[in-house]
Parts: structure tokens; sequence; C-alpha cells
């Protein structure tokens, strides 16, 4: 069963283009389920395409040299013919990025489309032996809106807004699943709770046994696996690093290794403090949220057991964060948290330039626009133009000090 990607038809417009198409995200994502469907309609074009993979065996080999590479091609779809080729799971293979900047700069007549999990190899090494010979299409698992889309067999693609007004009772009740399990594709399309606890299950395995333990030599999996179980029971909290050494009994630097390990394979995203005073703001711990709320459930035990939106908290910021991510990542805008010295906390705060909205988090149904202290301190601190509280139902606007206030229902925010 398909589930319809935002960046599908981006990726299919860059087939175009003799760079790279470079596809990344977690694992089981849905990346080779985008390849496989690209390539099927390029088949049907009459295109000639030929697929390989690092994770099947009979593969392997032709991966051994370029050399070998380019037979298999010249094989599979003729001497000089142009073709689509497309290769999974690259992390894999040693020294990707020399060995694809070789074949890249033979100026061969195929366009290479490739993909793979987060790994350091790949997030690394690749990226900088290919500079500028290749764009990165980043999958992740699905939005809220691609999750919406799919539930609602894509009745309302170009409505979503329309439909949320109309249908509050169904968005809610789908918004709730959405906050309990998630968007792995595979996890989506089950039925039950307990077909998709063995799926997310089989998921962090898979995550710990190929990405973690095979692909970073991690030693201490134990140690790792209880960081992310600590940092899912964290997220939307400051996280200090000497606190989880001593949680952990590892060591402070090794902390900050498995961190890193947990950004660069996409299962968390860390943001900084936003600041202008070094002495009256908080300057240094970062806090971290997950790119999948279903996996950060999953690691609390909390995996289908949010039944109410009050139990919710910061499984809802998180929600948020993702969406406010996805939102602002082509702007050049960068998202922050603020914490002062005197207890003041906003959430979320969109900077772009010299432009600034601080953002509040409320999961709950607002029946009257009502400013919390600490936002009501930022903004006189910093006089924004706008301001944004996002709620569960409230939609209305309002001014303070100058500013304008915008209490946003979060479906809303696309």
């Amino acid at each position: 069963m398909f589930i319809k990607r935002t960046l599908y038809n981006d990726i299919i417009e860059h087939l175009t283009a003799k760079e790279i198409t470079l596809i990344v995200g977690p694992r089981q994502a849905g990346k080779t389920t985008i390849m496989e469907t690209i390539r099927g309609e390029l088949d049907k074009k009459g295109e000639k395409t030929l697929f390989l993979s690092l994770d099947f065996e009979k593969d392997v080999p032709h991966f051994k040299s370029q050399s070998a590479f380019i037979e298999k091609i010249n094989l599979e779809t003729g001497r000089n013919a142009k073709a689509f080729i497309f290769i999974d799971e690259i992390q894999r293979k040693e020294n990707a990025g020399i060995f694809l900047k070789g074949i890249y700069d033979m100026h061969l007549p195929h366009k290479l489309i490739i993909s793979g999990s987060g790994s350091l190899e790949l997030k690394e090494k690749i990226h900088e032996s290919l500079a500028g010979r290749k764009q990165i299409f980043e999958v992740n698992t699905l939005s809220f809106e691609e999750f919406i889309n799919f539930k609602t067999d894509y009745k309302y693609y170009d409505r979503l807004i329309e439909y949320f007004r109309i249908e509050k009772e169904e968005s809610k009740k789908l918004l709730l699943e959405y906050l309990n399990f998630g968007g792995y594709p595979r996890v989506v399309i089950c039925d039950t709770v307990l077909e998709k606890t063995k799926i997310m299950n089989e998921i962090f395995q898979s995550y710990i046994e190929k990405d973690i333990s095979y692909l970073l030599n991690v030693e201490k999996i134990d140690a790792f696996k209880n960081l992310i179980r600590i940092l899912a029971s964290q997220s939307g909290k400051l996280i200090n690093i000497n606190e989880l050494s001593s949680t952990l009994g590892i060591s402070a630097p090794t902390v900050k290794n498995y961190f890193s390990y947990a950004e660069k394979t996409f299962i968390i995203k860390s943001i900084t403090p936003f600041y202008r005073n070094a002495r009256s703001e908080i300057t240094k711990s970062p806090i971290i949220y997950f790119n999948d709320i279903g996996l950060r459930n999953f690691s609390t035990g909390r995996f289908g057991n949010i039944n109410f939106f009050d139990e919710a908290g910061f499984v809802f910021q998180n929600f948020i964060y993702n969406k406010l991510h996805d939102k602002f990542k082509y702007n050049n805008s960068s998202i922050h948290f603020w914490r002062s010295k005197d207890g003041g906390e906003v959430d979320f705060v969109i900077y772009k330039g010299t432009k600034i909205i601080p953002v509040e988090v409320k999961c709950s149904e607002l029946k009257k626009p009502v400013i919390a202290r600490s936002i009501r301190s930022f903004i006189e601190k910093y006089k924004p133009k706008e301001a944004w509280v996002i709620n569960l139902s409230l939609n209305t606007e309002m001014v303070n000090n100058g500013t304008v206030i915008k209490f946003m229902p979060a479906v809303n925010v696309i």
C-alpha cells in the first residue's frame, strides 16, 4: 500500500538533473518504497533502469570496484546506454563517497538515485566527497499531513484546513492516534495496537543492530538503548550531559558521542537556546525532540497508552516542534527555545534574520485568549511583531503591547 509522500514530486523533478539524487532519512521511513515506485514509473515509460541494494548479498560483489559496478550496468542496460541506476543502503559500502565521486566524474550517461539510512559514513564522508555533485532529499517518517491524507483516502488533499475546521471531532481522533503511534509507514498501516507494537519493536531493534552496532561500532549497546529511553523521557526538557553520564555509568565524552550518533541517525533533533543577554538567559544546555513521536512513546512505554489530550503533555510539544521544523526548514530560519534565569520560559522561538516569533504550546482546548506570564515577559523584553499560542481549538487574535498574538489550532500549522 503506497502512501503518497510530499517529497515525491520534488525527487521526480530532480531526475532530469545531472547531480546525484541522494535520499536520506531514518531507517524504514519509506526511502526504498519511494525508489521502487519511481523505478516502476520509469519502467512504464520505457526507460532503462537498474536497482541494486547493498542489503542484497547477490548485489554486493558489483560494488567491489568501480569497474565491476560499470560492468554490471553495461550488462543490464547496454553499453553506454542512458539508464537510471538506483542504489539502496549505500551506507553499507566502505568509502562510499569516494566510490560514488569516481563514478560521477566519469561522466557516464546514467542518472544515479541513491538512498541510505543515517550513519556517520552517510552523513559526513559521503557529503564531503560529493560536494557539488549531489542534492539531498531527507525523507522522514510521515508528517501529520501525510498521515491525515492517507487516513482520509486523499479526499481532502488540497483542502486540509477546511477539513480540520468542519470535521473537528474526527480531526481530534486522528490527532490522538498520531500522538500515540507516530508516522512510521509500516506502523501507520497496521490495524491493531499489538501489530503496531510488534512493528515498532522490530524497527527499533533494526536501528540498533544495523545503524548503531554494525555501522557505528558502538560497544555499549545497552548504555545506548538506555540513553534513548532517558532522552525520550526528557524530550522538551533541558539536557544535562553530566547527569546523563552519572545515570548511565559512562563518561561524559561517550555520552556526547552517543548523543551525536542519535542525532546523525535521524532519531533526535536538538535545539539551542535563544538569547541576547548571556548574563540573564540560559545559554548552554540544549533541548531534544524525537524525529518520530511513536518511537519516543515506544522508548518510554507509552506507545498506544495516551487516551486523552491532557495526558499528552510533552508528546504534544514534540509534535508541534516537528510541525514547525517542517514548516520553516527551507525558509532560512532557525528554531530555538527561551529560558531566563528569573524563571521565564517560551517553548519555541522562530528566528529569521531580525524577525522573531515566540511560540507557546498548550495541549488544551482554550475557550478564550489567555497570555501566560512567560510569553508576556518575552514580549516585553523583545517586542516581537507577532507571537503564537498553539492549542487544540482556539482560533483568534489579540494585541498586547503592540504584538499581535495569534491563537491557532495545532492542525492549522501547515
